[in-house]
C-alpha cells in the first residue's frame, strides 16, 4: 500500500502540472482569439466605411445625373422660349426655367456636400487602412510568439501525460476510481499531505488516532472533513 500511496501522490503532482499547463495553454489560445477578433473588428469597421463611401458616391452620381437632366431641360426650354408667340405661354416657360435653375442650385449644393463627405471618408478610410495594416503586422508577430509558447506547453503536457500513464498502470482500478472522483469533487486536488496533525487540503485538525495511522502507510485514509486522501511525505520517502 505504501507504493500505491506514493504513486497516488506522484500522480497528483503530475495532474496538477498538467492542469497548470492546460490553463496556461487556454490563456494563450484566448489571447490569440482576442487578437484575431480585434483584427476582424477593425476590418469590419473599415468595410463599413468603404460601404458608406460607396453609398455617398452613388448618391453623388445620382445627383449629378439629376443636375444634367435639369440643365438639359433649361436648354430646351430656353430654345423653345424663342419660338413662343403668346405672353401667357412665355411666362409659363419662364416660370419653368426659373424653377429648374433653383433646383439646379440646390442640386449643386447637395453635390458639394457629397464631395466634402467623400473627402472626409476617403481620409478616414486611408487612416484606418494604415492602422489595420500595422495591427495585422503586430498581431502576426504576436501570434507567432503564442504558437511557439503553445507548442512548448504541449510538449510539456505530452511528457507529463506519458509519465501519468506509467504511474496509473501501477495503481488498482478501485483506487483510481476513488482518486478520479475526488479530483472532480475537490477542484482537482484529491491527495494532500498530513502535517503536524492537520490536513493540508482543508487545514482542519485530524483526530490523533487517525493521524497516527498515517505513519504506518498501509491503507488509504481520507480526511474526515474534506474526504481527500491523506499521505505523509516523510513516510513515503523513507
Amino acid at each position: 500500500m505504501r507504493n500505491n500511496l506514493k504513486a497516488l501522490y506522484v500522480l497528483q503532482e503530475i495532474d496538477l502540472r498538467i492542469d497548470g499547463l492546460d490553463g496556461e495553454k487556454g490563456q494563450l489560445l484566448a489571447q490569440g482569439e482576442a487578437l484575431q477578433a480585434s483584427i476582424a473588428e477593425s476590418g469590419e469597421k473599415l468595410a463599413r466605411l468603404r460601404e458608406e463611401a460607396a453609398n455617398v458616391a452613388a448618391e453623388k452620381t445620382q445627383l449629378e445625373a439629376n443636375l444634367a437632366t435639369e440643365q438639359d431641360n433649361i436648354t430646351r426650354s430656353e430654345s423653345h422660349q424663342k419660338e413662343i408667340k403668346t405672353q401667357k405661354e412665355y411666362q409659363a416657360v419662364s416660370k419653368e426655367i426659373s424653377g429648374a435653375k433653383k433646383l439646379i442650385a440646390e442640386l449643386e449644393d447637395q453635390i458639394l456636400q457629397k464631395i466634402n463627405a467623400l473627402e472626409e471618408l476617403s481620409a478616414e478610410i486611408s487612416k484606418k487602412e494604415g492602422e489595420l495594416s500595422e495591427m495585422e503586422a503586430n498581431v502576426a508577430g504576436r501570434l507567432d510568439e503564442l504558437k511557439g509558447q503553445i507548442a512548448s506547453l504541449e510538449s510539456g503536457i505530452a511528457t507529463d501525460v506519458a509519465q501519468r500513464e506509467l504511474t496509473v498502470k501501477g495503481l488498482p482500478a478501485s483506487v483510481m476510481k476513488r482518486y478520479s472522483r475526488l479530483r472532480e469533487q475537490r477542484r482537482g486536488v484529491a491527495v494532500v499531505e498530513a502535517r503536524e496533525g492537520n490536513c493540508m487540503g482543508c487545514n482542519m485538525h485530524l483526530p490523533p488516532q487517525l493521524y497516527n495511522l498515517l505513519f504506518r502507510a498501509d491503507d488509504v485514509i481520507t480526511c474526515p472533513h474534506c474526504q481527500r486522501i491523506l499521505v505523509m511525505r516523510q513516510e513515503l520517502d523513507s
